[in-house]
């Protein structure tokens, strides 16, 4: 401990008589562990925290799969199947998400809810914090209609008071009994922000029909059984179901996998990109940082030597060595866990409020265990770097020639090969880190100019709910509707108003199977996406008519059924010929279901950024009214502007219709869960390979500067033989030139092979993006040729006489 105490005291005197090199080592440490350490603390959140449940990792995920869909929702009969004939669960249940309108002092609002069977909190193992569980068959049509609170809903909305517990509360002009209040730490990602947890109660017409699927299933497994083992029986039962109901469940299977990994298959692959990028980022602090030590223990050697002949073991040594390389990481290491939590909060709150609703994992994101013990592996790995490269000195320092040679500060063969190999490193990964920035850069700018089919400038959307109970009828949903537009085109610069059940860029779903009259039928489900819309969607959207006409108001429930169709589904079931005029239906072709094509639009993209466009028929709103949908309104002014004066518009014709979301469409796409993560990824990679290219040219200016001063005899002489300055900026640029280049190509090829990991988050790029490549490749040339140009120039300016003197 003696000892300890005065290699502790003498590094202090080291550190402190060498400010410029303690602050540059220490910083750039930090810098280092505090982006590995902050984006470890998401990938540990959403990755490796196992979920808030009772042994989750025997809960799994359970829907259909269809060939446009591979986790396609189930219908309410295929679940009681399922639930019936499986052999593999100790329980199934199923949810849905919706919403109700809840009457408040300010007004009606819109709340977002969920429907769960009633073993949903049992399979979970979620037991309430208030009152009871769901009794069984409470979801039955028959049974009284209850609900959960969840926590945040209880303290908000009432008080916190624990004789909530039998109180009535009316969701969408229907009573529901209060039984439960769910723990303040329950979550549940697939429907992170719902207040109202509801039994199923399906009794609706969807819930009749087999075709009809808008539930997702959840399930225990048995002791013994694996996921795998899983599939195979559902998808037996799948086959089964199938052979009993062909016209509803024809091409339909099974999808099982876990529910951890399900609910973060979205930010999986950006979270594993950025954590690598970070991994990189902290590789090249530590070489940067071990170069430094290098050098300085290079300059050290006739001190080293001094204290060797005095007496000093090799042990005594080496324990110094750790001594001062254990104060640099304690110091960065303490400045990077600060800084990391700063970048967790800051990081967290860059996330849209309706992206982290989706993400209750990260609530509460910090500093815990288990990031702790990450920062400290890191800070014993960044040790045992720090440590070897000066000891690996002291076998090769013998004392009499560190005593001649100390004074002259001689850098040997070993010393400039050492350091030379630490820059190429830095180099690669720089080059690395550079080559995945700009193919998700790029990446993302493709992203944000694909030809969705419209024009999104000047567009705001509102999204608007009417009461089931108040407009039981279509007729009444006509005519509110109407209503509302007309209310809503007599704003100060609205110039048209569109509703449509589902905005464009939404989502790929919502979908309808069509058979085509007149043509051959062997039971196929041609799948399509389903929109109802109003006579001035298109119009209002400024979306191209290829053939045939538009909806107007005349086509109403007295008038044939028309559709418009997209011109993704006019060349994949009409090719060659013009569609218009003919005639689909259901797969029965029952004579309510036929109707008309009047019309081909250009495709307008209905689906995420990144998306393909599916086919897709447009019913007329007036005769196919819904009681949800969404209202899109062009202006001459800024869309923006509008959006204060919407809501309260509606509410002047009823105050109980609800109003939500109002936004612009630029934003909408903007701030879509897409463009979001191909936006985060291409500006936090793009950080890392912005440090990571500032730290690799400060290495090489570094060790050619080192080089340098350390040649400056050889120079001298080279001078006084009669070179010539040229020549001698020469040399020391082609010394950095080869550097480069090695660090260069070896970083190209390790880019190719990195980007083949991450060409999930590419889209319009290819992994060897040639572009990309050569921008990158000089960049990184220029850079270290800038980096090498001063020290290149000092040496050519060394006078000789001054340079044999010194000898």
């Amino acid at each position: 401990m003696n000892t300890f105490i005065q290699d502790l005291r003498y590094t202090l005197r080291q550190l402190r008589q060498s400010p410029g090199f303690a602050g540059t080592a220490i910083l750039i440490l930090a810098m280092g562990m505090c982006a590995s350490i902050a984006i470890f603390g998401f990938v540990d959140a959403a990755l490796i925290k196992p979920l808030p449940y009772s042994n989750p990792a025997r809960l799994v995920e359970v829907t259909e799969s269809v060939a446009m869909i591979p986790r396609a929702n189930l219908s309410y009969p295929d679940y009681l199947d399922w639930k019936r004939l499986n052999q593999v669960f100790g329980s199934m249940d199923a949810y849905d998400g919706t919403g109700y309108l809840l009457r408040t002092p300010s007004g009606t609002e819109p709340v977002p809810a969920t429907r769960v069977s009633d073993g949903f909190f049992r399979t979970l193992g979620i037991a309430p914090l208030l009152g009871r569980d769901f009794y069984a068959g409470e979801d039955l049509p028959a049974a009284p209609k209850t609900v959960m609170l969840s926590y945040t809903t209880w303290q908000k909305r009432f008080g916190g008071s624990r004789d909530v517990i039998g109180e009535t509360v009316t969701l969408s002009g229907v009573p529901f009994t209060i039984v439960a209040v769910l723990p303040e730490t329950f979550q549940f990602a697939p429907r992170g922000n719902a207040e109202f947890w509801t039994t199923l109660h399906a009794s609706d017409s969807c819930a009749l029909r087999r075709s009809c699927h808008n539930l997702t299933g959840i399930a225990r497994l048995n002791d013994g059984i694996s996921v795998e083992m899983a599939l195979a029986n559902m998808k037996s039962i799948a086959r089964q179901l199938e052979l009993e109901y062909p016209a509803d469940n024809r091409d339909q299977g099974a999808f099982v996998a876990p529910l951890s990994e399900v609910m973060v298959t979205d930010i999986r692959p950006i979270l594993l990109a950025l954590l690598g990028g970070a991994g990189l980022l902290l590789v090249i602090a530590c070489v940067n940082v071990s170069s430094l030590l290098l050098v300085r223990s290079e300059s050290r050697r006739r001190e080293i030597a001094v204290r060797g002949a005095l007496g000093a073991s090799r042990a005594r040594l080496i324990r110094q060595f750790i001594t001062e390389g254990a104060a640099i990481v304690t110091a960065g290491g303490v400045l990077g866990l600060a800084a990391a939590g700063a970048a967790m909060n800051i990081l967290t709150r860059l996330i849209s409020k309706d992206m982290l609703t989706g993400m209750p994992y990260l609530s509460g994101l910090s500093l815990n265990s288990h990031v702790l013990t990450f920062a400290a592996v890191v800070s014993v790995f960044a040790l045992a770097l720090f440590s070897v490269p000066p000891l690996a000195r002291l076998p090769l320092t013998k004392l009499r020639e560190g005593l001649n040679q100390g004074g002259r500060g001689y850098a040997g063969t070993l010393w400039r090969r050492f350091g030379a190999h630490l820059v190429v490193v830095e180099m690669a990964i720089a080059v690395v880190l550079l080559v995945g920035a700009g193919l998700l850069g790029k990446s993302f700018y493709r992203l944000l100019h694909v030809d969705v089919g419209f024009q999104i400038d000047h567009l705001a959307t509102l999204e608007v709910a009417l009461s089931d109970a108040s407009y039981a009828k279509d007729e009444q949903v006509v005519a509110v509707t109407r209503q509302i537009v007309n209310r809503i085109r007599s704003l100060p610069g609205v110039q048209s108003v569109g509703l449509s059940t589902v905005l464009p860029v939404s989502f790929n779903g919502n979908t309808d199977w069509i058979r085509f009259v007149g043509r051959p039928y062997h039971g196929e489900h041609n799948e399509v996406n389903q929109r109802e819309v109003s006579s001035a969607f298109f119009s209002t959207l400024q979306a191209k008519l290829l053939r045939g006409r538009y909806f107007t108001d005349a086509d109403d429930a007295s008038k044939p059924q028309a559709v418009v169709i997209n011109e993704t589904l006019a060349k994949k079931y009409f090719p060659g010929e013009d569609p218009v005029g003919k005639r689909i239906g259901d797969t029965e072709l029952t004579p309510k279901s036929i109707k008309e094509i009047v019309g081909v639009v250009e495709d307008v993209k209905d689906g995420s950024l990144d998306s393909d466009t599916w086919p897709a028929v447009y019913y007329a709103f007036n005769q196919n009214p819904d009681t949800y949908f969404s209202l899109i309104l062009r202006t001459s002014q800024s869309e923006s502007s509008v959006l204060p004066s919407l809501a309260s518009a509606i509410h002047e014709i009823d105050s109980g219709i609800g109003t939500m979301n109002e936004t612009t469409m630029t934003a909408r796409i903007n701030d879509s869960p897409t463009a979001y993560l191909h936006r985060s990824s291409a500006w936090l990679v793009g950080g890392f390979a912005s440090m990571a290219l500032l730290l690799a040219v400060v290495g090489l200016y570094g060790v050619i500067a080192y080089s340098v001063n350390q040649r400056t005899r050889e120079i001298g002489v080279r001078m006084a033989l009669g070179a010539q300055r040229g020549s001698v900026c020469q040399l020391i640029m082609k010394e950095a030139g080869w550097v480069a280049g090695v660090g260069i190509a070896v970083g190209l090829l390790g880019s190719i092979g990195a980007a083949t990991l991450i060409r999930g988050l590419l889209f319009g790029v290819r992994s060897w993006d040639a572009a990309t490549l050569i921008a990158v490749s000089g960049v990184l040339a220029i850079s270290a040729l800038l980096a090498s140009y001063v020290p290149a120039r000092r040496a050519a300016k060394v006078d000789p006489m001054v340079a044999l003197r010194c000898e």
